[in-house]
């Protein structure tokens, strides 16, 4: 092997790690800034703005920002279909007050709840064209309980 096809091929190697180191550093910046100021908006204003599914949404803003389901409206609308799709299964399965499944258990009523909030979630995002597949993860956290109301 000729020393030039040597250098080439470690250019190419170190141009790669060079990107991918770039590509971390951006996204573990830009996440860490983005909870940082959720957490204290959440911690002022005594409202939930961060939730387990931010977690994803962040990582597919920082990671794949040229995607679809990245864009402000995908995110945005998506998780307000999913915050609705949630509040609206715990009403029409009569949870409103019931406590997080977490401290109770997994009822029938649950489990209802958990699917029908997911799939209207599902549905909903593909007829508004707003498909964000965190938004799953956020219905479920209100079907669930874990979240019931929009203050700590």
């Amino acid at each position: 092997m000729s020393s030039n096809k040597r250098d080439g091929s470690f250019e190419r190697i170190r141009s790669f790690v060079r990107r991918l180191l770039s590509r971390a550093a951006f996204l573990f910046i830009n996440s860490f800034i983005t909870i940082a100021i959720l957490a204290a908006v959440a911690m002022l204003t005594r409202t939930p703005f961060v939730f387990p599914s931010l977690g994803p949404t962040a990582f597919l803003l920082f990671y794949a920002p040229e995607v679809p389901a990245a864009s402000p409206r995908h995110t945005i609308f998506g998780h307000a279909i999913g915050i609705i799709c949630g509040f609206g299964a715990l009403w029409v399965c009569g949870l409103t007050n019931a406590m997080p499944t977490i401290e109770i258990g997994v009822s029938r009523a649950r489990i209802f709840a958990a699917a029908l909030s997911l799939a209207a979630t599902g549905a909903m995002m593909i007829a508004l064209k707003s498909e964000h597949a965190p938004a799953g993860a956020t219905t479920l956290i209100i079907s669930l309980g874990f979240v019931t109301s929009p203050s700590i």
